[in-house]
């Protein structure tokens, strides 16, 4: 069993590839992930919702830091952190960040995102 620190660097990377199928298998079949744009409520709601960001910005660059661990349980784990990004969207340059909680669970050995929320920065 790896350690749960090693899915945020597997969520990173896979993000980075803007192709689903590297990451879907780091997603529960029963994610809730909460976005600016929406709640997305089971693993196909969560998929539509990356397909429309990633259709939308291409040379994206996106960066968890900060990460602080609230809890670590053998089978489950939650985190919050920082996020940024910067890309292209419409050919102009794009930037931004906020902060983030994870709560990710350990299914059949492999620690996977069953829910996340994304929100600005704190004023």
């Amino acid at each position: 069993m790896q350690p749960a620190e090693n899915l945020i660097e597997e969520y990173e990377a896979a993000l980075a590839t803007h192709d689903w199928e590297q990451v879907a298998p780091l997603i529960h079949d029963d994610c809730v992930a909460i976005f600016s744009e929406g709640t997305f409520i089971g693993k196909q709601q969560v998929e539509v919702a990356f397909h429309k960001t990633f259709d939308l910005i291409q040379d994206e660059k996106y960066m968890i830091s900060s990460v602080h661990w609230i809890l670590q349980q053998e089978s489950v784990a939650v985190f919050n952190f920082e996020f940024h990004w910067t890309c292209i969207i419409k050919g102009k340059p794009a930037s931004g960040g906020g902060r983030g909680t994870s709560t990710i669970v350990l299914q059949d050995g492999d620690w996977v995102l069953i829910a996340e929320h994304l929100g600005p920065h704190a004023r």
